[in-house]
């Protein structure tokens, strides 16, 4: 698979990772096209730390990993949805997802 269609108009793009039983919304982060390309080689997903400057493998250090069970690109090529299996929590904070600051 030709994963360069993906970059073309960034080199990041969003990634929406959402629970693959319940459809829940877990977090949203960046790959690159080498964090994709680990995360297709791995099954777990990978991705690039806007902050940190580095590839970072979801759970690693916290044990709470994401099993990538699906992958979906959008109409556009620009963004993707990563369905997972997730074990423990998806927010650093320690809740489910990182949505979970309601405004309104």
């Amino acid at each position: 698979m030709d994963l360069k269609k993906y970059f073309k108009k960034s080199e990041l793009i969003p990634a929406i990772v959402q629970d693959y039983q319940t459809g829940e919304v877990l977090m949203l982060a960046y790959m690159n096209e080498e964090s994709m390309k680990k995360t297709l080689e791995t099954g777990y997903t990978w991705f690039w730390s806007r902050s940190r400057q580095e590839l970072w493998n979801k759970g690693a250090t916290s044990g709470h990993v994401q099993r990538v069970i699906e992958i979906y690109g959008d109409c556009d090529d620009d963004t993707l949805l990563v369905k997972v299996e997730q074990t423990g929590a998806a927010c650093h904070t320690g809740n489910r997802t990182c949505f979970f600051n309601q405004i309104k």
